[in-house]
């Protein structure tokens, strides 16, 4: 009996319909290697025309007009002389004519490397050049980073300014409208399959420069298709999505899902807290996507009608913690959540189907043989997986937190298990761990740290390069952060080791947003009741803004680049003195104590 058919036999429940519809709804996919979003989307043209498909406060496109638009894209590509695998770079903020964009010049083969629009000087160099484009379109309010980087590229693509009236410095407008919006022969677009890229899309860059993932087609599809099937899109449905659409989840998943069940998408610019809910009634949204700390921003928002006047049936997203769950679901009236894991270039993913507070996902058990990642025990000093006397990895108990790996397959009907790794081959081969469980076998790396419990439930642990060693003990940053995070007047917290000289591995440091109020001997209290002395941050940063990332997730490099130096960032520092208890002032003169180890830590 296949899959979908044991899932038949499954009892009605909830969660078992949500797999089933996912799996009937991506099975097509690898039998019609041809049928690629663009074309979904031209299809979806023909049945639901004038319905609304991507709206915001810039622009409106129905269905018909977005298959319009990307057609003419498509005909702007091919007449500019792009080839097949061509790549063009897209910098350009949240708006409906961005997925336009994308998806007209990949249906004719060319590969679309989506620019994170916070990027500048080397970092957008790096990202641009990792990909040699032949093409840059850009639109005008980036326009001058873009043109700031133009002589250090290593290509010379062309520049287009979109939306310009006439020639800009360094570009000319795109000037996409002349060419005809009638839908596309074969021939045209070019024998486009799953099998073919689509897009670059880039690692958030938490701890280094970004990579460009490889991002084909077939993912493209399995993408929407399965999150459409999770949730359930109808054509009443309309996604609220605040996410930068350079990511793939606020721009290919959160997208794609309602453009393949035929509802509609209202598109923001950026995140804004106090205009979120408003903005959701507005809009009359039914389901919203979140990411990382964004539930934790509104949790912090003060009291507003909007947020109890909303029809929202549904949120999706990941990066939901455990400790504001409850608080969030029951203060907004959430009736639903469907937090996920996934990456980007991984092939694993989770899906907490039933709801459970804290769980990343749960794999019912007629599915374990297909989606089921291992978890292996994880040595901290090494930074690798840890391998018993015969050099094989060893499996985790129930509750051990391990790396999550995914076994490497070679199924061509499964395009959810593909690896498909990065520009640089190195980078796609750092990512495979080979001879795992036996001598030949393949399995891909996740770099985080979960834990399964006794029912099956996955649960986020850390990063691999997060958890750090104190003391002869594993210190797990996110679970200090949970704790501080618990702390009345802490609106965020970034924990990290930091290098000390004479002292062995690394010590915890934690930068904080917290209320001008805070009580510093208080949440020294708090800390120490809960945390284990290891454990405790001896380094404190109080700063006016978080470190995050485009896609709200914390950046750690530049912090653990400063460390504890008074003199390398203009925060407040503090030490938990072991001599008196309780934070002190770290000024320079304790700085040169600590750094010539006259205090012992």
């Amino acid at each position: 009996m296949n899959t979908i058919a044991q899932l038949g036999a499954v009892e009605s429940a909830s969660p078992a319909k949500a797999w089933l519809r996912a799996l009937e709804l991506t099975a097509p996919i690898a039998r019609n290697p041809g049928r690629t979003l663009p074309v979904v989307v031209e299809e979806a043209a023909g049945r639901w025309g004038n319905a609304q498909a991507l709206l915001s406060d810039r622009e409106e496109l129905t269905y018909r007009g977005l298959s319009e638009r990307a057609n003419q894209y498509a005909r702007w590509a091919v007449a500019h002389d792009l080839r097949k695998g061509d790549v063009v770079c897209l910098l350009m903020a949240n708006r409906p004519e961005y997925m336009a964009i994308w998806l007209g010049i990949t249906s004719v083969g060319v590969v679309v490397s989506l620019l994170n629009t916070n990027l500048s000087g080397p970092s957008l160099t790096h990202c641009i050049d990792v990909v040699t484009p032949k093409h840059i379109i850009v639109s005008e309010e980036f326009a001058y980073a873009v043109e700031a980087v133009l002589p250090q590229l290593k290509a010379k693509p062309v520049l287009w300014v979109h939306g310009s009236e006439g020639s800009q410095p360094g570009g000319s407008d795109i000037e996409s409208g002349k060419f005809s919006g009638e839908g596309l022969t074969w021939a045209e677009r070019r024998e486009t399959t799953i099998e073919d890229r689509a897009l670059y899309i880039y690692t958030s860059g938490t701890t280094g420069l970004p990579k460009a993932a490889n991002v084909s087609h077939g993912r493209v599809m399995q993408w929407g298709h399965w999150f459409a099937g999770m949730m359930d899109v109808q054509q009443s449905d309309r996604m609220y999505n605040c996410l930068p659409m350079y990511h793939s989840v606020g721009g290919v998943q959160a997208t794609g899902a309602m453009l393949v069940g035929g509802g509609s998408v209202a598109i923001r610019e950026s995140f804004s807290a106090s205009q979120f809910w408003a903005d959701i009634v507005r809009w009359d949204c039914t389901l919203f996507q979140y990411i990382g700390e964004l539930c934790r921003y509104l949790l912090n928002t003060p009291l507003s009608l909007a947020e109890k006047e909303h029809r929202i049936r549904l949120a999706c997203g990941n990066g939901l913690s455990g400790e504001v769950w409850d608080a969030f679901k029951d203060r907004f009236r959430i009736p639903r959540i469907l937090e996920f894991y996934a990456a980007t270039e991984s092939n694993v993913s989770l899906f907490n189907v039933q709801g459970k507070r804290g769980a990343i996902g749960h794999i019912p058990p007629y599915l374990a043989h297909r989606f089921s990642p291992e978890l292996v025990v994880f040595d901290v000093e090494l930074g690798q997986p840890a391998r018993n006397a015969a050099g094989q990895c060893l499996r985790c108990a129930p509750n051990q937190p391990g790396e999550a790996l995914s076994k490497l397959q070679a199924d061509s009907s499964n395009v959810a298990s593909r690896f498909e790794g990065y520009t640089s081959a190195d980078a796609s081969e750092s990512k495979v761990l080979r001879d795992v469980f036996e001598l030949g076998d393949a399995w891909v790396r996740t770099g985080d740290l979960m834990r399964r419990d006794e029912k099956g439930y996955f649960y986020f642990v850390d990063r691999v390069g997060d958890t750090f060693r104190r003391k002869g003990e594993n210190v797990a940053a996110s679970e200090v952060a949970g704790v501080i995070n618990a702390y009345p007047g802490i609106y965020h917290a970034n924990v990290y080791g930091v290098g000390v000289p004479g002292i062995e591995g690394r010590v915890g440091m934690a930068a904080i947003v917290a209320m001008a109020t805070l009580d510093l001997p208080q949440f020294h209290a708090h800390i120490a009741s809960l945390l284990p002395r290891y454990a405790r941050p001896v380094f404190l940063r109080i700063s006016k803004e978080p470190e995050l990332t485009g896609t709200f997730k914390y950046s750690k490099t530049e912090l653990v680049r400063e460390g504890y130096n008074p003199g390398a960032s203009g925060d407040l520092l503090y030490f938990d003195d072991p001599a008196a208890g309780e934070f002190v002032p770290l000024d320079a003169a304790l700085y040169r104590c600590i750094q010539g180890g006259a205090i012992r830590l």
